[in-house]
Formats: structure tokens, C-alpha cells, sequence
């Protein structure tokens, strides 16, 4: 638990008082975000505020997990963590990093070109698959190695899984390992985009992203102590998974950082994430869905997430087969907003829904560990 909470610790100060130096770089750059010209008229004061801010969270977090490590190195008495890095942390950082870095293209030909255009929708699509396939890959073909005192493997398992999972792996569910990397690639789709839509509003995304890495920190950590590779752990029931102690570090250290860029991001906002930051933590947090075995809790996890992205696909059908809109605009926080909802109080009731979601999974995840102790 040490560990973690120097991660979270670590994560927090360095995003904390490096994002006014990113503010500075980033207007001195000219990196303004474009407003679109169809959005809601109040976003258009918001033109020039420097944009790219997951820069700073994403590099936060990459050093908080070193800092993570170099603290499980002061206890001796850790008998079941790997202090070394692991493939789980290669996967879950390795995600995060390189799907920011498809979002960081878009944010830089939007500055470059100085429009909201981007990337075009093949080019982000493309960098997502990609990103999802190659760490789909790493995640189901390189299994762990760990040894107890005796030399015996005592865990064998990958980060990811060829079964879906829900609370665990449903057994009934399994697909082959190919048919498992081409469901992840739709779930960092599912992820990115999701996290992608709601960073709408200033703090939106970074406050509802904090929670769902919370959860999934406490998730990971509940693995930990309750895991079938821990020699001392004596129950029956357990959790299979890999390396929870290093999901746990990293989802703690990513909440830590969003939460210290958020001091800088809520209204009004000085810096943006950008697709840069919500292409980020829409990776990780696909990436924590699959290294705790439960793919298919986290539309409850990221709820909100969902309910947003699902509101810009109800809208789009609607208009292509009927010629009318459901809301005054999508995705659905601007058709509050032109309902004439201040931004604080949409960005503080969707965070209450976020809230819920997470609240409902957690709730969820606890009762099948005690129906199944009992």
C-alpha cells in the first residue's frame, strides 16, 4: 500500500506545479485550442486556451510508477510484488503513452492548421487499432514467470484474457487469442472515444477519469490482497489475475495526476487535456478493464462515459433516418448547455452520474467476492 501512495503522492505534486509551466510553453507556442463555429456560443471566450495538457499527466503518471518502484524497494518484508517492471506496466503505460500520442497528432495539425479539424476520422481510427492491436499482443502472448522460494512457478498468468470477463473471467465466454485482441481493439476504441467525447466542458473528463481510476485502483489493490499467486493468502476464493500490486500503482498515480491537473483545468480553465490527454486515459483505462478481468463492468465503471457517447450515436441516427434531432446539439453535455444549464452545473451533475456509475460497479464487484466467501 506504501507504494501506491507515493505513486498517488508523486503523481499529484509533479502535475500539480508542472502544469503552469505547461500554460506558459504552450501559449508561448501559440498552442491555442480552435472552437468550433457550430458549437455553443460561450465556448468561443474560451479560444486560445493553450490545449495538449495531458502532456502533463501522462508524463506525471510514467514517473510516479517509477517512483512507485523505487519505494517497493524499501520493503524487504514484500514477499509476492515484483520490483522490477513488469509486462502489466508496459501494457497499461504503454497504452496510455502511445494513444496520447495519436492524440497529440490531432492536437498539433489542429494548432498547425488552426481549425478544430485534426487528424481525419481514418487517420485517429487507424492510430487506435493500432495501438490496440499491438498491446493486445504483448498482453496475451507473454505469460508471467513468477517463482515462489522454492523455484516452483506459482503464476503463469498474461495481462489479458481469452475469456470476457465480468467481475472475473467467465469461462463460458472464451474466444480464441486472435478473437481476444480484436474485442480489446473495441474496447480502446469504446474507451477512447468515450473519454474523447466528454472532455467537452472545463474538468468534465478529468474529474469523471479520477473516479473511474480510483475504482479501478481499488479494484486492482482488493486483487492483491486476495490473490491466488500470494503464498500466505489461505481462502479458496481468489482473484487470477496478473500483477494486481502494479495495476493498483499505476491507476492510483494516473488518478493523482488527473486530480493535480485538475486544479488548473476546472472553470474557468487555463489549460485543456486535449485529445492528447482523453485519447491518454480512454487507453489506460481500456487497458484496467482488461488487466483486472472485467471487460464488461467497465460500461458501469465509465457510465457516464457511455450515456455520452451513446447520446452523439441516438443523434446521428436519428437525423440521417428521420431529419430530426433528439437534442439541441450533441454530444449530450452542449445540449444542456443550450438549454441554458450553467457549465458548472452540468460538469458537477454529470460528475454526481460518474459518481453513481462507479458507486454501482464497486457495489457490484464487493457482492461477488461475499456471495462467494459465504
Amino acid at each position: 500500500m506504501r507504494a501506491v501512495i507515493v505513486a498517488v503522492g508523486v503523481a499529484f505534486l509533479v502535475s500539480l506545479f508542472c502544469t503552469p509551466i505547461a500554460i506558459k510553453v504552450f501559449t508561448r507556442l501559440k498552442a491555442g485550442q480552435p472552437i468550433r463555429a457550430e458549437g455553443p456560443a460561450m465556448h468561443q471566450g474560451k479560444k486560445g486556451t493553450p490545449t495538449m495538457g495531458g502532456v502533463v499527466f501522462i508524463l506525471a503518471t510514467v514517473i510516479a510508477y517509477v517512483a512507485g518502484h523505487l519505494a517497493l524497494t524499501t520493503l524487504p518484508d514484500l514477499q509476492i510484488a515484483q520490483v522490477e517492471p513488469t509486462i502489466t506496466a508496459l501494457v497499461l503505460l504503454g497504452l496510455m503513452v502511445f494513444s496520447g500520442a495519436v492524440g497529440f497528432i490531432d492536437d498539433f495539425l489542429k494548432v498547425r492548421k488552426r481549425n478544430s479539424a485534426g487528424l481525419n476520422k481514418r487517420g485517429k481510427l487507424l492510430g487506435q487499432i493500432l495501438v490496440g492491436a499491438v498491446f493486445g499482443v504483448i498482453a496475451l502472448y507473454f505469460p508471467s514467470t513468477m517463482t515462489d522460494a522454492t523455484g516452483a512457478v506459482t503464476n503463469t498468468e498474461t495481462v489479458g484474457s481469452t475469456t470476457l470477463s465480468f467481475i472475473r473471467d467467465i469461462d463460458a465466454l472464451e474466444v480464441s487469442k486472435i478473437g481476444a485482441v480484436i474485442i480489446f481493439i473495441f474496447v480502446v476504441m469504446g474507451a477512447t472515444n468515450g473519454v474523447n467525447l466528454t472532455d467537452g466542458l472545463d474538468g468534465l473528463a478529468t474529474g469523471a477519469s479520477v473516479m473511474v481510476l480510483a475504482a479501478y485502483a481499488l479494484i486492482a489493490f482488493w486483487q492483491y490482497r486476495h490473490w491466488c499467486a500470494d503464498p500466505s493468502y489461505t481462502q479458496s476464493y481468489c482473484y487470477s489475475v496478473r500483477d494486481p500490486l502494479e495495476i493498483a500503482l499505476i491507476a492510483g498515480a494516473a488518478a493523482g495526476a488527473c486530480v493535480g491537473f485538475l486544479w488548473w483545468n476546472t472553470s474557468p480553465a487555463r489549460i485543456f487535456m486535449g485529445d492528447t490527454g482523453a485519447l491518454g486515459l480512454g487507453g489506460l483505462i481500456a487497458g484496467m478493464a482488461m488487466s483486472t478481468r472485467t471487460i464488461l463492468l467497465l460500461p458501469i465503471i465509465g457510465g457516464l462515459f457511455v450515456i455520452i457517447t451513446m447520446s452523439v450515436v441516438i443523434q446521428i441516427i436519428s437525423f440521417r433516418t428521420t431529419g430530426k434531432r433528439v437534442f439541441r446539439m450533441s454530444p449530450l453535455q452542449h445540449h444542456f448547455e443550450l438549454a441554458g444549464w450553467s457549465e458548472v452545473n452540468i460538469v458537477v451533475r454529470f460528475w454526481i452520474i460518474a459518481g453513481i456509475g462507479v458507486a454501482i460497479a464497486l457495489g457490484l464487484f464487493y457482492s461477488e467476492f461475499l456471495a462467494n466467501m459465504t
